[in-house]
């Protein structure tokens, strides 16, 4: 049985991408740590995605610490999905651990260029966009074996731009208890900064009370398509669970009472995540609450309009 791991990126303001229906890593320079059983690192990159190693699509290191495989691809691209599929004949749990990284330098043969995302049991992973043009997949640890029988990336064609920069915040409390003044501001969540320290004054801090809130006036109405909210990294990841997500035209309580556009189930600690409206929304106010009771803190709120195409490569 074919496995297919998916990590995806979606774009930042003003980033464009290439044409997302062409996989740009076939054919392309393929190395690994090792070889060993016949299993080359260009076997990853030949376009067939058969999972029985013995078919002859499938790569194979020898069996050494921190095993790794790399593809040079034609260019630098804001790389959007990355798809792997696993070994599936057997051992497809060697690959749980794994890191897929991206970026531009070979130093440690890539391996220290940023990580993306580290493979588990999810077969699903939404990452904003990474710029680069070596993809590595790693497995940490002594004496183990990489098998990968395909990878493919994509770089995307669309764009998103944050109308939430240019926006008025507020907020239902503000908590100044062992803080200085301007940290914990309403205004924090849409300066551009995505630092997830709240001591490093970039995220907002309700004090804790019943359904506390947060929202963007974005001084028109615009057809929401997502939201990225940006979890604190420092402590207390686990507050902004079950948040909602609210788009619409009214203010009245607050904006709670508008259209749900998504609601949080959780966000790792320091990191983005974009959620898609169930359907496109149309409001001028953005508001996220805690139902219950609860201490609401965002480190950073980007809202996006319908994405607009463009078939132009990353500069």
């Amino acid at each position: 049985m074919i496995q297919t791991l998916i990590v995806s990126f979606l774009f930042l303001p003003g980033l464009h991408a290439a044409a997302s229906k062409k996989n740009i890593a076939l054919g392309a320079q393929a190395v690994q740590s090792s070889t060993a059983f016949s299993g080359p690192a260009e076997n990853a990159v030949d376009g067939n995605t058969e999972s029985d190693y013995y078919q002859y699509s499938c790569t194979h290191t020898a069996t050494e610490d921190n095993p790794w495989w790399r593809v040079e691809l034609p260019d630098a691209y804001n790389i959007t999905t990355v798809k792997i599929t696993n070994r599936g004949d057997c051992c497809s749990e060697r690959l749980y651990g794994a890191q897929i990284r991206i970026g531009n330098s070979l130093e440690n043969n890539g391996n220290d260029n940023k990580l993306i995302a580290t493979v588990g049991s999810r077969i699903s992973y939404k990452f904003f966009p990474v710029e680069g043009r070596f993809v590595n997949i790693i497995i940490p640890g002594r004496q183990k074996i990489l098998t990968l029988c395909e990878v493919k990336i994509f770089a995307d064609e669309f764009i998103l731009r944050n109308v939430a920069l240019k926006g008025r915040a507020t907020q239902s409390s503000l908590s100044v208890s062992g803080m200085w003044p301007g940290f914990g501001l309403a205004q924090n969540a849409i300066d551009g900064n995505r630092n997830p320290d709240l001591k490093k004054g970039s995220c907002t801090q309700t004090v804790e009370e019943t359904a506390p809130w947060w929202r963007v006036d974005l001084h028109r109405n615009h057809e929401v398509y997502a939201v990225a909210l940006t979890n604190r990294g420092d402590c207390c990841s686990e507050r902004l669970d079950g948040a909602q997500i609210r788009v619409g035209t009214y203010i009245e309580n607050e904006g709670k009472e508008n259209p749900i556009c998504a609601v949080v189930t959780s966000i790792p600690a320091g990191q983005t995540k974009l959620f898609e409206c169930q359907r496109t929304l149309e409001g001028r106010y953005v508001t996220v609450v805690l139902p219950g009771n609860g201490t609401l803190s965002l480190c950073e709120v980007e809202v996006f309009m319908s994405p607009k195409f463009t078939l132009r490569k990353p500069n």
